[in-house]
């Protein structure tokens, strides 16, 4: 017998990119499927940072429970929206093959990154935003939220300077300006510009189409990038980036956490082979909290409290 594989997405225009394809892939295969978009709290709450909301998984949530309650059999998610632990009865499936994971720099005119001049710069991530002032200590970070067609068109109404992204996203949806900045020196989001698609722990349908989509270095470098994250938050959202590449059979990891405001930065950078990659993601992790991350993460969560 074969069943219509549901294909749960929020319902914005990168979201269905997505969601189209994998619908495509699993077409290709053989597979029946049909698309479910569903809007998401994180699309809906768009006067308050994420932060503020205090909700792992905001972009996540109504897809989970869409999908526990049998409305969807799978759900795609760009992944670094993805908590780093899955509601129980969830389970990852696929990573598929990862896009580049830089962060860009939309501007109107970038001669202002060469002077001393002051600028306003957007984003409602708190790693890009403590990563920025990191380097330009003297700009102004505002709060952006919204989808990408969104964020794009209040950069266009308001007179900020520029305003980040993430390259995959742009690029996806052809929207990506010909000048826009490649920010090569900021450590993206853990799993940034990688999909994920998760299913129910014991849909086998499911599970056995989708892991023919897994393509197994960008399972192994989220994998890593993403213990890292867990290692270090607790649950809490912090500045942290991570970043894991493969050239040859080496895996090379870098790692950071950021003070909110940007002024402290915590780093690591290792390369193992990577037939002994299992664990490195934590033991990164556990460097950085030896090292004074531990305390920052305290200081970290007590300004995300204070701010509920």
């Amino acid at each position: 017998m074969s069943k219509i594989i549901k294909i749960g997405t929020r319902d914005s225009e990168l979201a269905l990119w997505q969601a189209t394809t994998v619908q495509e892939k699993l077409e290709s295969l053989g597979f029946d499927t049909t698309l479910v978009p569903i809007k998401s709290t994180g699309d809906e709450v768009l006067d308050k940072p994420l932060y503020e909301l205090g909700i792992t998984g905001i972009f996540t949530k109504t897809l989970d429970i869409a999908l526990l309650k049998g409305q969807i059999d799978i759900a795609v998610h760009s992944m670094k929206d993805v908590p780093t632990q899955l509601p129980k009865g969830i389970v990852q499936v696929a990573v598929l093959e990862r896009a580049i994971s830089n962060d860009i720099l939309v501007h109107k005119g970038a001669g202002f990154l060469e002077s001393n001049a002051p600028a306003t710069i957007a984003t409602g991530s708190l790693r890009r935003k403590a990563q920025w002032l990191h380097k330009y200590p003297s700009h102004n970070v505002v709060d952006l939220r919204g989808n990408v067609n969104t964020r794009l068109i209040k950069l266009i109404e308001n007179d900020w300077q520029g305003a980040i992204f993430a390259q995959a996203g742009l690029e996806r949806i052809k929207l990506l300006p010909k000048d826009a900045v490649v920010l090569d020196w900021m450590i993206p989001a853990p799993a940034q510009g990688a999909m994920v698609v998760v299913a129910q722990n014991n849909d086998d349908f499911s599970i056995k189409a989708l892991k023919k989509l897994n393509d197994a270095n960008s399972e192994l470098a989220t994998a890593i990038e993403r213990e890292f994250l867990r290692t270090l938050e607790g649950g809490c959202t912090a500045p942290i980036g991570a970043l894991a590449q493969f050239e040859d059979q080496t895996v090379h990891f870098e790692g950071v956490l950021f003070s909110l405001d940007g002024k402290q930065r915590l780093g690591i950078k290792k390369s193992v082979p990577i037939k002994e990659a299992e664990g490195l993601g934590s033991k990164c992790a556990k460097e950085i909290l030896s090292q004074g991350g531990d305390k920052l993460m305290q200081e970290i969560r007590n300004e995300n409290s204070a701010l509920h």
